[in-house]
């Protein structure tokens, strides 16, 4: 099989896989696991911060192993458009979502600080019977999450973009695809809950969660085939997929691991994961 097919395999896994085990997730739920939860996202995100600093964003920079960087405003640019693709594709998710599950009360925080809200379900048990409500919600958070799983898939198909690939286990690709596998778990449980409560059978709730993660693979084709095109184009489509990975650590992991368990552990769980980073790269 070609190294293009096991990478669409791979982000197969990590798209369909992530956001399906989330669904899988919300069917057995236990409430006392948000600390775990917590300490998981604190610890992929410190890895993912260690393949963007350490690999790709280096790559970009000294593309040849030069001592003088090559791609600084370059690097910089796709950085900044990586990033404001993903936060603005994750705007749109709250700005859609919001209005279809209302807060409890005006009080009520508009950050996930607990698990319970991270996958609405706090709000289920407010609108219990609002089915018809939450199942819109549920196919608004599909649509929302299938679009922003696309530059996702980029990252994983720019990080095994390279001329002297050989292998699958080659580079960080797929250091990338495990992360972000990780990462869809929590956003495959935040479909699947509204579409459960809102009439939608679990088989049914779990398949449509999965197929929102399908994007994923159309992204990391464009991603790999762009960065094959020239050195230059896998320059930018590493430094695209830099900066996109940057918002999902910095706009999504940390806050969302930090506001649920406040205390010192997701930090260090960060820290170690930046560690077993270095050493999954360099090791």
């Amino acid at each position: 099989m070609s190294l293009l097919a096991w990478v669409l395999l791979i982000t197969s896994v990590a798209g369909i896989g992530g956001t399906g085990v989330g669904a899988v997730i919300c069917c057995c739920f236990r409430k006392d696991s948000k600390k775990t939860v917590s300490l998981l996202l604190s610890f992929a995100g410190g890895v993912m911060l260690s393949v963007v600093c350490f690999d790709l964003i280096m790559e970009t920079l000294f593309p040849s192993g030069g001592s003088e960087p090559a791609n600084l405003g370059l690097a910089i640019i796709g950085i900044l458009m990586g990033y404001g693709v993903v936060a603005l594709l994750n705007y749109l998710i709250d700005y859609k979502t919001n209005p279809e599950v209302p807060h409890v009360d005006s009080c009520h925080p508009r950050t996930a600080d607990d698990l319970d809200e991270l996958i609405h379900s706090d709000h289920l048990q407010v609108h219990r019977g609002q089915r018809s409500q939450l199942f819109v919600a549920g196919i608004i958070m599909a649509s929302a999450i299938a679009l922003h799983n696309f530059p996702e898939g980029m990252i994983i198909g720019a990080a095994y973009a390279k001329e002297n690939m050989l292998s699958i286990w080659d580079g960080s690709g797929w250091i990338v695809a495990l992360i972000i596998g990780i990462h869809n778990v929590p956003e495959g449980m935040a479909v699947a809950v509204p579409l459960m409560a809102g009439g939608m059978s679990r088989s049914k709730a779990i398949a449509v969660t999965a197929a929102s993660g399908a994007p994923t693979v159309l992204g990391a084709f464009t991603g790999y085939m762009l960065g094959s095109i020239s050195p230059l184009w896998h320059a930018i489509s590493l430094s695209f997929a830099s900066g996109a990975m940057l918002y999902v650590v910095f706009g999504e992991l940390l806050p969302e691991s930090i506001l649920m368990w406040r205390s010192k552990l997701p930090a260090a769980s960060m820290i170690i994961g930046m560690l077993l980073g270095l050493v999954l790269i360099y090791g």
